[in-house]
């Protein structure tokens, strides 16, 4: 993640005002790996800012991912999740509570390469969605069950 005064430098050069509810954004979405939605963003910031509009957080995280601090999940919700770990790497969704995880150490180049070369495509990017049961979710249908 970016510290916080090369967000404002980021932010500065692009030809953005730096707000502190701008970085404050940032700084929940770089302090979790939640992967939260806006309208969590909003919830976790709302005492500290009070007058902030749920507006401020979309048009504030539209910015972020212009500038390449931010990404957008799709995880197949109703709204989108953002993630401030912008280098490829494929997300896990729980199907009974929500969860969103990182995965690492999983190499997709081979995939990616067969897409290219069976569709004859020029890729310029992907995302990878895996969809389960977390473990906690496994463990709590467990101690239903008995």
């Amino acid at each position: 993640m970016v510290e916080e005064q090369n967000v404002t430098l980021l932010l500065r050069d692009k030809g953005f005002k730096v707000t502190p509810q701008r970085l404050a954004i940032y700084n929940v979405l770089a302090s979790t790996k939640a992967h939260p939605s806006a309208e969590m963003i909003f919830s976790q910031l709302q005492p500290y800012y009070p007058t902030m509009s749920l507006a401020t957080v979309y048009k504030t995280i539209e910015i972020l991912k212009e500038i390449g601090l931010v990404q957008i999940l799709n995880v197949g919700e109703d709204s989108f999740r953002y993630d401030a770990n912008v280098h490829n790497h494929p997300h896990v969704r729980c199907m009974c509570c929500g969860r969103v995880d990182d995965l690492y150490d999983i190499d997709p180049s081979n995939f990616i390469n067969d897409v290219s070369a069976k569709t004859s495509y020029r890729l310029t990017g992907q995302q990878f969605y895996f969809y389960g049961v977390c473990p906690e979710c496994q463990d709590a249908e467990k101690r239903q069950a008995n």
